[in-house]
């Protein structure tokens, strides 16, 4: 069973920096290729970032880019979103998310595991 544990959310102030983790089983973490999406109130899941299996592929949604950094740790098994200059739009339900493999899958929200959210508040 592909359980993903999100922590790391909460009320952020803007301009500020956060770092989500995503831990998961060793066997998880090894195969599947994950990534975060976040969900703000009224809106659509949007994609945020991916990272493959193998940690060599990375992909950032626009409104992220350059303010973001996935990234895996292979020792503990927790894929991290860092995001910088934060801003009230940031504010959501952040996800992790995973599926064996298939990186791209995973940015166009065909992941199969999503975990359960971790809110993230960024105030003005």
């Amino acid at each position: 069973q592909v359980q993903l544990f999100e922590s790391g959310g909460g009320l952020m102030q803007a301009g500020g920096s956060l770092r989500l983790s995503c831990k998961t089983s060793a066997e998880t973490f090894t195969t599947h290729a994950i990534g975060w999406f976040r969900q703000a109130p009224g809106r659509e899941r949007e994609f945020v970032a991916a990272i493959s299996s193998d940690g060599r592929g990375r992909k950032y949604a626009e409104d992220v880019m350059g303010r973001s950094e996935i990234s895996r740790d292979n020792i503990e098994n927790i894929v991290y979103l860092q995001m910088s200059s934060l801003k009230p739009e940031d504010t959501a339900v952040y996800y992790c998310v995973s599926h064996p493999h298939d990186y791209v899958l995973v940015v166009h929200g065909k992941a199969q595991f999503w975990g359960q959210g971790t809110q993230v508040t960024v105030s003005s």
